[in-house]
């Protein structure tokens, strides 16, 4: 039987219905892999995603799911799974925010972040861990932010749940290690969005002046590093925090 290589596993990709997500699917795609990935609401935007990454040449499943519902997660993952098969690569990419400061947070605003952007990466990995251990073959790449080492001031939810990805994947990389499991973790610094672009231009250039680089990055550079992680050339990287933020988080 012919072994599987990064341009037969198939890949899962969340929240890509736009932004880094998107970015990573079709980045995915173009490394040859199958890609299903799922979105929150944003319908038109899925289509989009997906018809990206179908003109790449590679085959494409949009499922709208919630990934702290864990009955949810299983749901959208049997539906790849039937239509591409086992998933052996995973990129969880799925966030919220609901900024405040500590002191006026609501229940609501820490609990809503934590579930998403946490909890969220902790179901999808349970989840794809039963397949990629038969597989004895996965790559899972957890996308943070350089908010989870440095903190910032109103995001104490998004900081924490953020940072709590870095714990959670070194866990996981020393777990299934032995089955040739990998787990990384990349930190995107200020990248080029619709919310970015939609901010005032003095917000802009105090961000870019804090950045070595001298700008913002762009959601192709960060899919060009998950990438890499996802593919065999990176066999021999776990639990690894790789920044992509022009040096703004040095130091941490």
């Amino acid at each position: 039987m012919t072994e599987p290589t990064d341009t037969t596993r198939v890949a899962f990709v969340t929240g890509a219905s736009r932004g880094i997500g998107r970015a990573v699917a079709v980045a995915l795609a173009r490394a040859g892999h199958p890609v299903g990935f799922c979105y929150g609401s944003d319908a038109d935007g899925a289509r989009e995603t997906q018809a990206a990454v179908e003109g790449e040449g590679a085959k494409a499943l949009a499922v709208c799911a919630d990934v702290s519902d864990r009955a949810a997660v299983d749901a959208a993952f049997s539906e790849v799974e039937a239509a591409f098969g086992r998933v052996t690569v995973l990129v969880n990419n799925a966030g919220i925010a609901r900024d405040g400061l500590v002191a006026r947070m609501s229940d609501e605003q820490w609990q809503s972040v934590i579930d998403t952007n946490l909890t969220g990466a902790f179901n999808t990995i349970r989840r794809a861990t039963q397949g990629m251990m038969k597989a004895r073959y996965g790559r899972i790449v957890n996308i943070s932010s350089v908010a989870g080492q440095s903190g910032q001031a109103g995001q104490a939810n998004y900081a924490a749940a953020k940072a709590g990805l870095l714990g959670l994947s070194r866990s996981i990389a020393r777990e299934l290690a032995p089955r040739h499991i990998t787990c990384n973790v990349v930190a995107p610094g200020p990248i080029v969005t619709a919310m970015t672009d939609d901010m005032p231009a003095e917000w802009q250039s105090q961000i870019e002046a804090a950045v070595p680089l001298g700008r913002f990055g762009t959601a192709e550079e960060c899919a060009a590093v998950v990438a890499f992680l996802c593919s065999d050339a990176a066999s021999y990287v776990t639990g690894a925090l790789v920044p992509v933020d022009g040096g703004l988080g040095m130091g941490h």
